[in-house]
């Protein structure tokens, strides 16, 4: 049952994915769990992520962040191993045909919370919003593999549709978002939060895919495949048994907290003389906002007026 705040129950439902490779490095991601019913109105949780994600992790389980709740009220970080290849190396995961998405069944007990398949956006549902360039959306993911906390919850980030035309789906399957991505963010929910009858709730729009980028330069903006994909792909899940899940343990990795510049501190006269630069700086910085004023007022009074014809 949702609680009263989708953007909360999108937050429990957004996991981070992990697999450690060889060489000491992870190959990290996100991805969101989702609930949806058979024809004969079984309930089945699915995972979904981007299909690269899962492609370049190449051993046979994902190491996926779920949270618990503990007696005492307090969260707790509660990975468990999703089975994601067979014995031969093959993958057990259900691949869109054109598109970089990417879903698998999973047993309903590790995941906290999942949202309802419905909430994933139809192209129907992109007129309704009236999606256009310059509207918000909201992403969550895991930047850098980091997590907002110990708990492991996702990292809340924003950005705007920066690409045009959004719709439809069909022939535009994918559209820009102005939002810097880095690795681990790929396979996260992006999302809008529409009112409905009064109470605020959340439409999936799509799956956070790609970063652009040229050469080597970083363009600072996301392509994000529309949720109506992630649709198709649940479609083509027809008779796919659920995934071996095992418990596991690990540790989340934490932002260095330590200032971007050591040294020691600085002394009073460093901090007096350091103040003094400053104020000379708002000086001078005034002065020459004045004398532009100045200018500019001279400059008007002594210039002739055009002539009109």
């Amino acid at each position: 049952m949702l609680a009263a705040n989708d953007t909360i129950d999108l937050i429990h439902a957004t996991v981070r994915l992990e697999q450690a490779q060889g060489d000491g490095t992870a190959t990290v991601g996100t991805g969101f769990v989702l609930v949806r019913q058979d024809k004969d109105g079984t309930p089945r949780t699915v995972l979904v992520t981007a299909q690269h994600v899962f492609a370049r992790m190449p051993r046979d389980k994902v190491k996926v962040g779920f949270r618990r709740l503990e007696p005492d009220g307090a969260w707790r970080y509660a990975p468990a191993n999703v089975r994601i290849r067979g014995a031969e190396g093959e993958p057990l995961w259900t691949t869109h045909p054109t598109q970089d998405v990417a879903a698998i069944l999973i047993p309903p007990g590790p995941a906290r919370g999942a949202i309802p398949v419905d909430r994933l956006a139809t192209a129907q549902t992109l007129e309704t919003l009236e999606i256009q360039p310059g509207t918000e959306m909201m992403v969550l993911g895991y930047p850098q593999g980091f997590a907002a906390n110990d708990a492991g919850f996702p990292i809340l980030r924003s950005g705007r549709v920066a690409s045009f035309p959004v719709t439809p789906p069909s022939r535009y399957p994918t559209f820009l978002l102005d939002f810097t991505v880095f690795g681990g963010n790929s396979g996260g929910p992006v999302y809008v939060v529409r009112s409905v009858n009064g109470r605020p709730q959340v439409a999936i729009t799509g799956v956070l895919t790609q970063e652009l980028r040229l050469k080597d330069d970083r363009l600072q903006i996301g392509n994000v495949t529309h949720a109506v994909h992630v649709l198709e792909t649940l479609s083509l899940m027809a008779g796919a048994p659920a995934a071996e899940v095992s418990p596991t343990a690990g540790a989340l990795p934490h932002a260095d907290p330590r200032p971007a510049a050591a040294g020691a501190a600085p002394t009073a006269w460093e901090r007096l003389q350091e103040g003094w630069n400053d104020l000379a700086t708002d000086v001078a910085v005034l002065f020459r906002r004045l004398w532009i004023v100045v200018r500019e007022t001279v400059m008007g009074w002594i210039t002739p007026e055009p002539r009109r014809t």
